[in-house]
């Protein structure tokens, strides 16, 4: 089984360091010291808290969606056209691009700085090994 140190898990969960302390002091996922003493979560454990916590929107009003791969974040910059807009979304270590309306980007209020969810779904889905 492959073990993460907290400053990895933290990376792979898109939080700070000391969030990924804060909540391993609380008990909110399992860690243990390795052969050189660091604290680590074992990958089967990380995984298991990152759906956990991935499903933490989950049931509030509104939030009624097929797509399944929600990226919370915030806008950090939205170019205008005539028509079509661009939107770009920071979410944890992510870095999210949509396009869609003007009209959908003025309905929607969107704007540096505003909090937004991105929602991917797709038919096809590539996956990396690291």
């Amino acid at each position: 089984m492959h073990p993460y140190t907290l400053s990895r898990a933290a990376r792979l969960l898109g939080v700070s360091p000391d969030t990924a302390r804060r909540w391993a002091d609380a008990g909110r996922v399992a860690t243990h010291r390795d052969e050189n003493g660091r604290r680590v979560i074992d990958g089967k454990d990380l995984a298991a808290f990152a759906v956990e916590i991935g499903r933490g929107d989950a049931g509030e009003e509104g939030s009624y969606t097929s797509a399944r791969n929600a990226f919370p974040g915030i806008v950090t910059a939205v170019t205008l056209g005539d028509v079509a807009a661009q939107v770009e979304i920071q979410a944890g270590p992510h870095r999210l691009v949509s396009l869609l309306t003007r009209e959908a980007v003025e309905e929607l209020g969107l704007e540096v700085g505003t909090e937004a969810t991105a929602r991917v779904k797709a038919t096809s889905v590539h996956i990396d090994r690291a």
